[in-house]
């Protein structure tokens, strides 16, 4: 099995452009060190902490819709839904753990943790 670098995904609203057109499928690439790293030099971080986020994401979201790239202005201009979404999304495909849901077995009526996936619908 190969390890899996990309991962596709749908907005929830998608992303309007200039021509009314709207853009909701995508790709996001694992991040690397220097997706993290880089982004702490840029002066619009250093002034505002909370545009890592913005600068983050354009680096590793590598295509939306039909649009030619992915950059900072169309990150800023995503619903906020869309940017809760992609930040989520980067978390989950970033992170060791595999995400689990505690609950209780309907048969046996004990406490077990069921293993969340993401990534593949119906599992």
């Amino acid at each position: 099995m190969a390890f899996q670098t990309e991962y596709t995904f749908t907005l929830p609203r998608g992303y309007l452009d200039r021509d009314g057109m709207l853009h909701k499928e995508g790709v996001m690439r694992l991040a690397n060190a220097a997706d993290e790293i880089l982004p702490l030099k840029d002066p619009r971080v250093q002034q505002n902490p909370g545009y890592l986020t913005i600068i983050l994401l354009a680096r590793v979201v590598t295509k939306l819709g039909s649009l030619p790239a992915v950059d900072t202005r169309v990150i800023e201009n995503l619903f906020t839904a869309d940017l809760a979404y992609l930040q989520d999304l980067y978390q989950r495909i970033n992170t060791m753990e595999t995400p689990s849901y505690h609950g209780v077995c309907p048969h046996c009526h004990e406490e077990i943790e069921v293993p969340i996936n993401f990534m593949e619908p119906g599992l």
